[in-house]
């Protein structure tokens, strides 16, 4: 499995969409908060696309768990877009979609 790990960033008003590639291990899951700290103060919503990752281990979904406590201190939300259907399945069973949401696509939070 490749470690290579790239995240792409656009600011819309004040939701911060992230599009990641590469598995969202511990690597992968602190570039996530790493560009998420660079825009915390400008933003309340974030949405991860999650189209080119089709793995996030425990750690990965440390760093997820990370970015909502933020979000929450800041009346802010995490959305998710494009899951695969075993990383969906594991935030289903790791209870994440009771802090996080699962969207359709991007245009539907940008609204």
């Amino acid at each position: 499995m490749s470690t290579d790990f790239n995240i792409v960033s656009e600011i819309h008003n004040d939701t911060l969409v992230m599009k990641t590639d590469g598995y969202i291990n511990n690597t992968g899951g602190e570039q996530i908060v790493l560009e998420f700290s660079k825009h915390v103060s400008n933003i309340n919503k974030v949405v991860l696309d999650l189209a080119k990752s089709k793995v996030v281990n425990s750690i990965g979904i440390s760093y997820l768990l990370e970015m909502v406590e933020t979000l929450n201190q800041n009346d802010g939300k995490l959305y998710f877009t494009n899951l695969d259907p075993t990383i969906e399945k594991t935030f289903k069973i790791m209870g994440l979609f009771q802090f996080a949401e699962k969207v359709d696509s991007i245009d539907s939070v940008l609204k």
